[in-house]
């Protein structure tokens, strides 16, 4: 068959490298390496397509030197200009009989990129081989891409070599720039960029050795390198399987006194034309080949070294003029190291704010928020095997009396001594949690034993020493067990509170079980909603107003109405002695109509009296999230302008909002869209991801009480402040933070850049004329 004249070019162009028939050489052997781990296949080859057949001139997983040209997959290949795929060979046509798909090669899988030589014509590819069906994504094949370019640049390399100058091909370097800035930007496989990056160094400078490594350093201050990628040199079978060993833990140089060493002590350029007799040389295995010439690059981020990239052995030796023209890679190769030391900032930052939100900061314990998810996990496998899971609330006697008289430091030791106990009292997979101050709780797995409970009992009761002193101490404990008291976690916990109070009423250091028969939680519930009509009805429900402060200007920004229930024969009654009962019933509705209306009212009279003040209500989550609320709440706004539309603002717990997301954002929306403004109450104690935080249409954020009460004695609590601020201010949230109850806590708030809160340092939640009466009263004192 006679040759297109295209062809016997493409031939002449092959013949011209001299590459046929020639022994493997590690330049190629490196990039074919890359590709078979990279991609995780059995195979990877570097091919060359000759008139009969198809030759490997690089291999890996792979035996035999070549195969006929008339079944290689190649063949296709090197007819595209882009990657070549085949994702499953058993159901392409033009494969499917193919003997390297039907026989014990078991081809299924094949991505060939082709291999271009320096006058354009395409020799052959670089292609990846697997015998079980697959799918690669787009954006993954760059990989492939790269790879094969920087075999180009090798062929360029070697056939331009008897003409080759004593500087860097712009071209080549041009090419190495686009490929290091294409996987920095779409790769998060650190090493495989970085082994992309060295090929690129050794073949731009004619390199047989080099490496990328960051610089880091100890608790000492000292500096010391973390490699990123090294030559793989096999120097023997030994020194093969140490490098091996080494790479998979990790390769560190800290020695000083050799010529890495001198980089990192004194961040210069070290540049050595004549290793064996230059005193900085050492350090090098025993095995590895010969050093001739070496250059250590380090690399900066501003003034801060992160990196260094060290090169060997080139023909010619090295000169500052060629470390000067890699600049612009080696700039590339310090993004990538910045990018992944950000990336393990943000990482320890993340885990930091982790521990903070689920692990109580004094005694490592985790702490309510954490407590519940294990809870829940607890009882799920509880219901797989059949179990028991037995719940103990703890709380210490006596432990006030300490505090009062040696103070909170020694208080704070009692505590972790107390959780030290507690956890050796049980076994490994049982949970001890700290609710706070001195409130414990465990979660026994299948246990209901009373030597148990005892044992507890006995290791806190023991003295704790303390200097000269041995402090006295017991606790009272009560006990609920699942699944008998068939509970969720907050009422079991409730359940053995309830317990652990009559533990103490019985005399203290003893426990107490709950007693489901005595219990009337559900009598109680029926009480409560059999008086709920006829307090409507005779008007019973108040709202009390708590002021919110404006830090900055120290005046009154307005109140958050709280309802009370003025019972005939109770007396004051708090929302959490009955609304928990009302929860989605008809009249968790009415009550949410009830405050609505009133609040409205309220703004009403204030904006007749010229008052600027706006107020916040708490919204039901069963009313807020019912068909009739956004009609609730278009009748109680009915008549009202715009500005006393903007004075409302409507408190939604940040558990409500994680409910039922499309639901809650369509209704936050809608109120939105007449005209109030929407709060996330609570926040810190829920789950929500950053970018369900970042779609509620809600303009204030109010932090958690629980966060800011110990704020200046707790440095994790203080930091989660701190993250719920900026989070805030990124997002253009307003924040307001509840619980003060000092001048400190005020004033640390203020530097943080909280400007609204709320708590007992200014007032109680009063009844609406003594607030007005308060609020007159601190603008004239101010």
């Amino acid at each position: 068959m006679k040759l297109s004249r295209t062809e016997q070019r493409r031939l002449e162009a092959i013949r011209r490298l001299g590459i046929l028939d020639t022994p493997p050489e590690e330049r190629f052997e490196r990039l074919t390496r890359i590709a078979q781990r990279f991609y995780r296949v059995p195979t990877a080859l570097f091919t060359v397509v000759d008139e009969e057949r198809q030759w490997f001139k690089s291999r890996q997983g792979l035996e035999v030197d070549e195969t006929p040209r008339s079944i290689a997959f190649c063949d296709h290949a090197i007819k595209r200009d882009t990657v070549f795929i085949v994702e499953d060979a058993t159901k392409d046509p033009r494969f499917r009989h193919n003997p390297l798909v039907t026989g014990e090669d078991h081809i299924r899988f094949y991505a060939g990129m082709p291999v271009r030589e320096p006058s354009g014509y395409k020799i052959g590819t670089l292609c990846i081989i697997d015998t079980e069906p697959r799918k690669v994504p787009e954006f993954e094949l760059d990989v492939l891409r790269s790879l094969a370019s920087l075999i180009e640049d090798e062929i360029e390399r070697a056939y331009l070599s008897v003409h080759r100058e004593e500087y860097v091909s712009l071209s080549q370097l041009t090419r190495a720039i686009h490929r290091a800035q294409n996987i920095f930007l779409t790769h998060d496989d650190e090493t495989a960029a970085f082994e992309l990056m060295l090929s690129d160094l050794l073949a731009l400078t004619g390199s047989q050795f080099g490496f990328i490594g960051e610089v880091l350093q100890r608790d000492n201050g000292d500096r010391f390198l973390k490699v990123g990628a090294i030559t793989n040199i096999a120097w023997s079978a030994e020194t093969e399987a140490l490098y091996q060993e080494v790479k998979r833990r990790g390769m560190v140089f800290d020695n000083p006194h050799n010529l890495i060493g001198a980089s990192l002590e004194s961040g210069q350029m070290v540049l050595s034309n004549d290793f064996t007799s230059d005193p900085r040389r050492g350090g090098l295995p025993e095995g590895h080949p010969q050093i001739t010439t070496y250059l250590g690059i380090p690399i900066f981020a501003g003034h801060s070294l992160i990196g260094l990239v060290g090169l060997a052995n080139r023909a010619g030796g090295y000169s500052e003029a060629l470390a000067d023209e890699l600049d612009p890679l080696l700039q590339t190769v310090g993004q990538l190291i910045e990018r992944k030391q950000l990336y393990r900032e943000k990482l320890e930052h993340k885990q930091s704010l982790e521990r903070a939100a689920n692990y109580d900061a004094l005694t490592g314990l985790p702490n309510r928020r954490r407590l519940t998810e294990i809870f829940e996990e607890e009882l799920v496998e509880a219901d797989r095997r059949n179990g028991l899971v037995s719940v103990c609330f703890i709380d210490l006697d006596g432990f006030k009396e300490i505090n009062d008289e040696f103070g909170h430091a020694v208080g704070d030791i009692v505590l972790r001594v107390v959780a030290e106990r507690l956890q050796e009292s049980v076994r490994e997979h049982d949970i001890i949690a700290r609710l706070g101050g001195d409130e414990f709780v465990a979660i026994l797995r299948d246990v209901n034993e009373d030597k148990v409970y005892h044992r507890i009992l006995e290791s806190v009761r023991q003295p704790v020493s303390h200097r000269q002193h041995n402090l006295q101490l017991s606790c009272s404990m009560g006990v609920t067990v699942y699944p008998e008291d068939n509970a969720d976690p907050d009422l079991l916990l409730r359940h053995a509170d309830q317990a652990m109070y009559a533990a103490k009423e019985s005399g203290k250091n003893q426990y107490h079980r709950f007693d489901l028969d005595t219990h009337v939680s559900r009598k109680e519930k029926l009480r409560i909603l059999d008086q709920v009509p006829q307090a409507l009805e005779d008007s019973q429900l108040e709202l009390f107003l708590q002021p919110r402060m404006d830090l900055q200007s120290n005046t009154v920004a307005g109140f958050e109405a709280l309802i009370r229930w003025q019972h005939p024969t109770q007396g004051l009654l708090g929302p959490i002695e009955f609304l928990p009962y009302l929860e989605y019933t008809e009249y968790a509705d009415a009550i949410g109509r009830f405050v609505m209306k009133d609040a409205i009212n309220k703004l009403r009279h204030w904006h007749q009296a010229g008052l600027p003040w706006s107020i916040s209500i708490n919204l039901s989550p069963s009313h807020f999230l019912s068909s009739g609320f956004e009609e609730d709440l278009a009748e109680a706004l009915d008549g009202c302008d715009e500005t006393i539309r903007g004075k409302l603002i409507l408190e939604l717990l940040e558990t409500t909002a994680l409910d039922d997301s499309d639901t809650v954002i369509k209704r936050l929306q809608a109120c939105r869209s007449i005209g109030v403004d929407l709060a996330l109450d609570d926040f810190g104690t829920g789950y929500s991801s950053l970018d369900y935080f970042r779609r509620l249409p809600v303009q204030e954020i109010k932090i958690d009480r629980s966060f800011v009460t110990d704020m200046l004695s707790d440095e994790e609590d203080q930091m989660v402040v701190g993250a719920i601020i900026d989070l805030s201010e990124n997002f253009h949230r307003r924040v307001v933070a509840e619980g003060i109850e000092d001048a400190d806590t005020r004033d640390r708030l203020l530097e943080m850049g909280c400007h609204v809160a709320q708590g007992y340092f200014w007032a109680r939640p009063m009844p609406a004329d003594e607030a007005m009466a308060w609020a007159k009263r601190f603008t004239r004192e101010k």
